[in-house]
C-alpha cells in the first residue's frame, strides 16, 4: 500500500496554482490588461503561495515589519485591478511584488545562471557584475 502525506499534495497543488497564476497574469497583460484574466491570475497566485508554504508561514511572511509595505502595495494593486483600473493596479502590484520578494532575487539569479540554455546570458560580463553587486545583500526570512 502506497501512502503519501497530505501536505505533499497541497505543496504540488500550490505550485500548480502559482504557475497558473503567473500564466493568467501574463495572458492578462498580453491581452491589453484584461481585468478578468489579471484578477484570476492574482487569485491563483496568492492561493498558490498560501498552499505552497502554508497559511501560518504565509501570514508570518506577509505581516513581517519589513514586508508590510510590499503587502499593502500588492493589496492596493489587487483592489485596483478588481475595480477596473488594471494598468494602475498592475504597476502598484509590481512594486509590491518587488518589495516583498527582494530577498529572493539573489537566490533566483544563482538558480537561473545554472540553467543550461539561458544561463549563458547571466555569465556575460555586464550582467554578471550587476548581479554580483546585489548577490551579497540577502535579507533573512
Amino acid at each position: 500500500m502506497l501512502r503519501f502525506k497530505f501536505g505533499f499534495f497541497l505543496t504540488e497543488i500550490g505550485l500548480g496554482f502559482t504557475g497558473f497564476g503567473i500564466f493568467f497574469s501574463f495572458l492578462g497583460i498580453v491581452f491589453f490588461f484584461d481585468k478578468g484574466l489579471l484578477a484570476i491570475g492574482n487569485i491563483l497566485f496568492v492561493s498558490g503561495v498560501l498552499m505552497t508554504i502554508g497559511i501560518k508561514s504565509s501570514l508570518k511572511f506577509f505581516m513581517k515589519q519589513t514586508n508590510l509595505k510590499g503587502t499593502i502595495s500588492f493589496g492596493i494593486g489587487f483592489f485596483f485591478v478588481i475595480s477596473g483600473w488594471p494598468v494602475t493596479g498592475m504597476a502598484i502590484e509590481a512594486y509590491g511584488f518587488l518589495i516583498l520578494f527582494n530577498g529572493f532575487w539573489p537566490t533566483l539569479s544563482v538558480f537561473v545562471s545554472k540553467i543550461p540554455i539561458i544561463g549563458w546570458v547571466f555569465h556575460q560580463p555586464f550582467i554578471r557584475s550587476f548581479l554580483d553587486r546585489y548577490r551579497g545583500k540577502r535579507v533573512p526570512i
